[in-house]
């Protein structure tokens, strides 16, 4: 099959990539350079020209941060190209599948969110998330929008999970949230689900999460923390602080708090995930084949 992969540098579009590759599909996957997001014109441009059967958009400004300083950026390269890439699928008649996020979703309850849960974004970037899915499901009634959280598995990007396991194994001072829920993703689970045969024919939105209980980022570090003493990489386990969100001094635009997504229609259709820990787990063995090698 011929896939376009928009992001195919990123964390989940880096993994894609590998696994479309060993599967032994064909690949088009442009870089910011060749095919510049803030286009939206020229982006969906590019989908017409590409004679791809599936496309996938794992491109978006994901710093939450960086959205807030520029909101109209966001706008344009996390809504409007998406929706400029559903509207040439639905020309051509390729397949179109999208990365959301558990940020579309206010946080304000505990517990896990049906995928029916209405969106209502606390900051720029889940804003422009939620727009994104409201214009492709608008422009491509067909089009496939999966909804990930905390996605880790990719060393050479890495999240949460890895990056605390790096401040451990230099020996700095480790913090972590404790008021902030969700569950972790692995991006290998991510593009086994992408390219999965089952999701032939879906259409509409998906929650494509580990399953388990919701765990704070402060769980997940002390839980990876101890994968690795357990393994043998670290002597003891490490302290780790427990922070506020609020008292986060790096973070200026404000946080959703519980935002762990429910995903049975995701396993009704035959596809399994993993349990949260598995995920962590993995992510950290994945990290020190990575920093091995």
């Amino acid at each position: 099959m011929k896939i376009l992969i928009f992001g195919a540098s990123g964390r989940v579009g880096e993994v894609l990539r590998e696994v479309a590759l060993a599967a032994g599909h064909e690949l088009s996957t442009p870089s910011h350079t060749e095919c510049d997001l803030e286009h939206p014109v020229t982006v969906g441009e590019r989908v017409l020209r590409s004679k791809a059967e599936l496309v996938v958009n794992c491109a978006a400004i994901s710093r939450v941060d960086e959205c807030e300083d520029n909101a109209l950026r966001a706008h344009i390269v996390n809504a409007m190209s998406p929706a400029a890439m559903a509207l040439a699928c639905r020309h051509t008649g390729a397949r179109f599948i999208h990365l959301s996020t558990d940020y579309v979703l206010d946080g304000r309850r505990p517990g896990l969110k049906p995928v029916d849960t209405r969106c209502k974004p606390v900051n720029f970037y889940g804003m422009s998330k939620a727009e994104a899915e409201f214009q492709v499901r608008e422009n491509n009634t067909d089009a496939l929008i999966l909804r990930v959280s905390w996605v880790c598995g990719n060393p050479r990007k890495p999240s949460f999970v890895e990056n605390a396991l790096a401040q451990a194994l230099r020996g700095e001072k480790l913090f972590a949230a404790a008021d902030q829920d969700s569950l972790p993703t692995h991006a290998q689970d991510i593009a086994r689900v992408i390219l999965s045969p089952q999701l032939e024919g879906v259409s509409g939105v998906l929650q494509v999460t580990s399953c388990g209980e919701p765990m704070s980022r402060y769980s997940g570090a002390k839980m990876a923390l101890e994968h690795a003493c357990n393994v043998g990489i670290l002597p003891e386990m490490p302290f780790v602080e427990a922070q506020r969100v609020c008292n986060i001094s790096r973070f200026r635009a404000p946080r959703p708090a519980h935002t762990a997504m429910d995903n049975s229609e995701l396993l009704r259709l035959g596809i399994p995930m993993p349990g949260a820990r598995e995920s962590i787990y993995r992510a950290v063995d994945d990290y020190l084949s990575f920093v091995r090698s």
